[in-house]
């Protein structure tokens, strides 16, 4: 049986290539993902290395609530270093300071504006060779006095500076400028992944983020042999109760590790999920083509079971026949997974992901999980055919080339799928009622959208008929005879018609929910990003520091602008319900804020009086005339101070304040840093074009501060939504191009199914073209099936879902894209037409007389 399966491979390698392209193409997902993950762990690892490396113990300053915010102690200082260097043990000291910096590149555009996390800043720490480590010069020199700095390599050219060119920059207000004197390299992950590196003397660094003498660690090396924990042990005895740690060199290592495992666990999860579909698609064509061959070696199996061979060889047979198919497939497709592994870091950094770089790292788990991942899903693929074939009996066999399904077993099939559909439609209807996504709603509707997705597929060979037969109907309206026989081939078996169509139809079910969904909390995120917003821009600082109050005054002074409006915001606490409280001029709001009050009005605001939201009210027990006890947060950590509140109106929930309003003069002694969160900037009619720049040339151009129109911060907050989509659809498009073999493996191995039949037609009169035509229209029905189905579906999945963001998003209502979907049409119909070139073209190439005779 062996022999017979290495045969009967070889025979119909032809007939198994696109069954092999679509086990390859699964398995290169698959492998992908794993060496991703392995590479991408080994990758931080090493990052982790390098950053640690003659590190015996790290001493860092704990961060503490200020004035600005959370800010280093300032305990570690020059002294601490000294007496630190003069433990046994310690071979060396390296005092090092850090903070943000966001450069402007060379034509004035912040970098990283949206991820001020990145734009990390640092002081060129030189050893007693003159040179810093951890940051070797590429070009020039360090830099040494205050009006200079230095970039690494990729900051450099990203931001378009050279050797001597000024770099203008901000830390935490206006705009820095200093001399580029030196090029440098690093191996720090967030910078390779995208972000930005600025290097001063330390003094320059001190002055900037710290003062004169203070740093923010303190990295200790100890001799060979030194036992890190006791040393440890002796710089903590250093240390001042408060304001520092001391950690290992050890326990670093394994923090560290732990976080790599982390940052890269989920997202491999994610990735494996995708793959996994892309695989559940591969096994409807599989499956699809065991049938197929089955059904055209049925004279075959009769004689081997004619001469003694029991249906467990033939099963066996089958099997092993798989294996190879699997196994060839899976060796291809880790190949071909290597190059998805090596370009999926650069293609998730471009959406920020900011993975480190490295070399690939192929382990032997991944190879044998893909190879065994690959093997088992076509061989599970091809058990039930097989025990098909195993069950024909000979003379059966003989005497037709395809039995029929049994009326019975597509009794039975029917029911089943109206089972299983029933209880998904019911459990999606039970989900449109709930209004949250907590996890155990999150799972029912997992298990609804499955047990739906899982009925459609089950009763696809009964929806067929009608669908198909629709679609038959536009055929033979333009295409007449050759759409008349596409329309029959496609109904004559409508297993093998459903098995095709179910493949595209997941992928489609899948990214139609997902654009559904997508436009719709889009389409919801933007109208809540400006609700209530009247102002024509909005100026706020990127790295959410406190904006300085003499720049609303410097705004208003800008030609074109009608008024600056500052907000400022805190945190209060009324009868033991907390929330933030924006602080605003009551006689400004009107100007740049449509607040809908149900009770009071804006203009009763004032100095201790202050105005609700909904839904902190009904939490606080509130109502229009209460007087209140606030409680005011301190941003520097001091006791926090009660004042005396008469709450004069309840307004309709908004996104421009918070759930208080109060008087600004209340409100901005208990700011962060003292100053505003924003400030709203109104335009005098028919001047607000262009007005952004005036306003940020009179800020100074710093690098921190962003000023928007309604337009840009509508896509600020509905930009993610695109990416993740983008994202998705390139996951899911593994799944689509896999569907796509499918229908090109049913057609081909249909033209060959159907050789005599081509002849009599072309006999008969049908030409080429005609034959050709037949096989592309039947190929088109049967894609768009396939997109009817999974359209459908997921609209419905996408509908019945939708509830669960009432929570998050009040104003969420399902919205249709229309012409989105209806490219999803189109695409479909052009998937038929290329899948269907390749089997047309053999269709019409076949000799009449030849096909005529073929048994």
């Amino acid at each position: 049986m062996l022999r017979t399966a290495l045969r009967n491979v070889l025979a119909h390698k032809t007939r198994l290539v696109m069954t092999a392209l679509a086990v390859m193409l699964g398995v290169a997902f698959v492998s992908g993902t794993l060496v991703f993950g392995d590479t991408v762990a080994s990758a931080f690892r090493a990052a982790s290395t390098v950053s640690l490396k003659d590190v015996a113990v790290s001493v860092k300053a704990e961060y503490v609530p200020g004035a600005g915010g959370e800010t280093p102690a300032t305990v570690l200082d020059s002294r601490l270093v000294d007496r630190v260097r003069e433990l046994s043990g310690v071979t060396a000291v390296r005092p090092s300071v850090n903070g943000s910096a966001t450069l402007a590149r060379k034509d004035g555009e912040p970098i990283n504006a949206d991820s001020s996390w990145q734009n990390l800043a640092a002081d060129y720490v030189t050893g007693t060779d003159g040179k810093d480590d951890r940051h070797p010069l590429v070009s020039g020199r360090a830099p040494a006095a205050g009006g200079e700095l230095a970039l690494d390599t990729t900051t450099a050219e990203k931001a378009g500076y050279r050797i001597g060119d000024t770099v203008r920059f901000a830390t935490t207000g206006p705009a820095l400028t200093k001399k580029l004197v030196g090029i440098v390299r690093t191996e720090d992950p967030r910078v390779t992944a995208g972000g930005t590196l600025v290097l001063f003397d330390t003094r320059t660094a001190q002055s900037l983020f710290l003062s004169s003498g203070r740093f923010n660690e303190i990295s200790v090396a100890a001799a060979p042999g030194t036992d890190q924990h006791a040393l440890t042990k002796r710089v903590r005895a250093l240390l001042p109760k408060e304001g520092a740690t001391a950690t290992s060199g050890a326990e670093l290592a394994t923090e560290q590790a732990r976080q790599s495992a982390q940052n890269t666990g989920a997202l491999t999860k994610m990735l494996l999920v995708f793959a996994g579909i892309a695989l559940f698609v591969g096994v409807f064509i599989i499956a699809n083509t065991f049938t197929m061959l089955i059904a055209q070696r049925g004279r075959e199996i009769a004689l081997m079971r004619a001469v003694g061979a029991s249906g467990r060889q033939v099963v066996r047979s089958v099997l092993i026949e798989a294996g190879l198919l699997g196994l060839g497939a899976s060796a291809a497709g880790f190949v071909l997974g290597l190059g998805i592994a090596a370009g999926l870091r650069p293609l998730l950094n471009s959406g920020g992901a900011g993975l480190p770089d490295g070399p690939l790292v192929v382990a032997p788990t991944a190879l044998l999980a893909s190879l065994a991942v690959g093997v088992l899903a076509t061989v599970l693929a091809a058990w039930l055919p097989s025990r098909k074939a195993a069950k024909i009996a000979p003379v059966e066999a003989l005497s037709s080339m395809e039995a029929s399904a049994p009326a019975r077993g597509m009794r039975v099939r029917n029911a089943l799928g109206a089972l299983l559909t029933g209880a998904g439609v019911a459990v999606m209807l039970y989900v449109s009622t709930l209004g949250d996504g907590a996890e155990t709603n999150l799972l029912l509707a997992m298990a609804g959208s499955f047990l739906t997705l899982a009925g459609t597929i089950v009763l696809a060979p009964l929806l067929s008929r009608p669908l198909v037969y629709l679609v038959g109907r536009v055929t033979i309206r333009f295409f007449g005879v050759s759409g008349r026989l596409a329309q029959e081939n496609a109904l004559r078996n409508p297993r093998r018609t459903a098995a095709t169509a179910s493949a595209l139809m997941i992928g489609l079910t899948l990214i139609t929910g997902l654009t559904v969904a997508g436009h719709s909390v889009d389409r919801a995120m933007s109208q809540a990003a400006v609700q209530g917003l009247t102002a024509d821009y909005r100026v706020t600082n990127s790295a959410y520091l406190g904006l300085d109050p003499k720049l609303a005054d410097r705004i208003a002074d800008v030609p074109g602008v009608a008024g600056a409006t500052p907000l400022a915001s805190a945190g209060v606490t009324v009868d033991g319900e907390f929330a933030l409280i924006s602080g605003v001029d009551p006689e400004q709001l009107d100007e740049v804020a449509d607040i809908d009050f149900t009770s009071g009005s804006a203009a009763a605001l004032g100095p201790g009086r202050i105005a609700v939201s909904e839904t902190y009210a009904e939490r606080a027990a509130l109502r229009t005339g209460d007087i209140v006890k606030g409680r005011f947060d301190l941003d520097s950590g001091e006791p926090a101070q009660l004042k005396r509140l008469t709450v004069v109106g309840v307004y309709a929930e908004n996104r421009v304040v918070d759930g208080v309003v109060g008087d600004l003069g209340d409100v901005l002694p208990y700011a962060m840093d003292g100053g505003y969160d924003s400030i709203l900037v109104k335009a005098e009619p028919g001047r607000t074009a262009g007005l952004d720049r005036e306003i940020r040339s009179a800020l100074g151009d710093s690098p921190l501060l962003k000023v928007q129109s309604r337009e840009q911060i509508t896509r600020e907050e509905s930009g993610e939504i695109d990416v993740m989509l983008d994202m998705m659809y390139g996951l899911l498009g593994m799944a689509v191009v896999i569907a796509i073999l499918g229908v090109v493996n049913t057609l081909a191995m249909s033209v060959y199914e159907r050789t005599r039949e081509i002849g009599l037609l072309r006999a008969i009169g049908l030409d080429r073209a005609g034959i050709r035509r037949m096989v592309r229209l039947e190929s088109v029905v049967i894609s768009l099936f396939g997109a009817v189905l999974g359209i459908g579906t997921g609209i419905f999945l996408a509908w019945t879902g939708g509830s669960l963001t009432a929570s998050g998003l009040p104003d969420y209502t399902t919205t249709v894209p229309w012409p989105r979907l209806a490219l999803f049409l189109a695409l479909a119909v052009l998937v038929g037409v290329l899948a269907s070139i390749w089997p047309a073209g053999r269709a019409a190439r076949l000799n009449m007389l030849r096909a005529i005779s073929a048994q």
